[in-house]
């Protein structure tokens, strides 16, 4: 099977589907990467320890700080004690919320992230309404490249009028060196 092909199922695999764990396996919430895809992680008792990403999420999948995955428990790990098995986007997590699935040590994390992320919005539509423009013309849910400089290009009339200025004289001297 090509990469692109493996790529392709694998993306599928974390996307399309809506898992439940088992009673083996449990949801973690990644605090960390510690490199060589091993991710440290919390569960919702507290618990930290590593957890280990599987040859078929990587260079596939990306897990960031913050986000949630469902984990394997290995048994004789002494640092490495689970090994992801699924990772959780917003749509599953919502998922397993409606199921009560959800574990409780998660669930005051999520309201108050909830709780912030209205209170942007909120503040978001009010600065619309002060400023009167449509939603389509909004650019602020595009993404923002922080790794380049933000570069403001304005071309005024002085510049123009230099460089025309600029060109005659260029043109008169060559003329003036050609005959």
């Amino acid at each position: 099977m090509s990469q692109a092909t493996k790529r392709k199922h694998v993306v599928k695999e974390v996307l399309g589907d809506l898992i439940t764990p088992t009673e083996n396996q449990q949801i973690v919430k990644v605090t960390g990467s510690r490199g060589n895809n091993l991710h440290e992680a919390v569960t919702a008792q507290g618990e930290t320890f590593l957890v280990s990403m599987p040859t078929k999420f990587r260079k596939n999948i990306w897990i960031k700080r913050g986000d949630y995955v469902i984990v394997d428990p290995i048994e004789e790990g002494e640092k490495v004690k689970a090994e992801i098995s699924f990772i959780l986007y917003k749509d599953h997590i919502q998922d397993l919320q409606k199921q009560q699935l959800w574990p409780e040590g998660f669930m005051e994390e999520q309201s108050s992230q909830d709780k912030t992320s209205s209170k942007e919005e909120e503040a978001d539509g009010r600065d619309e309404e002060e400023e009167g423009s449509d939603s389509e013309d909004d650019d602020s849910d595009l993404f923002v490249n922080t790794n380049r400089s933000n570069y403001q290009y304005s071309e005024s009339e002085d510049e123009d009028d230099t460089e025309e200025e600029e060109e005659e004289e260029n043109e008169e001297k060559r003329t003036e060196n050609g005959s």
